[in-house]
């Protein structure tokens, strides 16, 4: 990899609740995510698999691991992007997600990129 080039994916990530998929009354809330990755290095970069960490109010803690985002293993050239949804389901009316994406360049060096905290909460809800 040329010195000078550098890998870099931003991300960003709306959640959204989703009140007909939740049933409070059965401890279910569900939330979808929309994810947008930017590539804004330059040079062109696949992102590979993903790791998600979901925690809920009383700390419970699932994680998540995979193979790339809905079944895409999107490589992005300098100025790309991808968006993709998806969601998840809580046992509490609010939790934090977090997670990381593990990427590669087109010439095969590996980089991580962390998505930053985000709320899953009920009260996203403005209906």
């Amino acid at each position: 990899m040329d010195p000078m080039s550098h890998p870099q994916f931003k991300c960003t990530v709306v959640p959204q609740f989703l009140e007909e998929q939740s049933n409070p009354a059965q401890q279910e809330y569900a939330f979808a995510y929309t994810v947008t990755i930017v590539n804004t290095g330059d040079v062109a970069a696949q992102l590979i698999a993903r790791h998600w960490v979901i925690t809920d109010a009383t700390e419970h803690v699932e994680e998540v691991r995979g193979l790339g985002v809905v079944g895409n293993q999107p490589l992005l050239k300098p100025g790309e992007r991808f968006e993709y949804a998806s969601w998840a389901q809580l046992n509490t009316p609010h939790g934090l997600m977090q997670g990381t994406f593990f990427c590669m360049t087109e010439d095969a060096h590996p980089f991580e990129v962390t998505v930053e905290p985000f709320t899953l909460a009920r009260s996203q809800s403005l209906h």
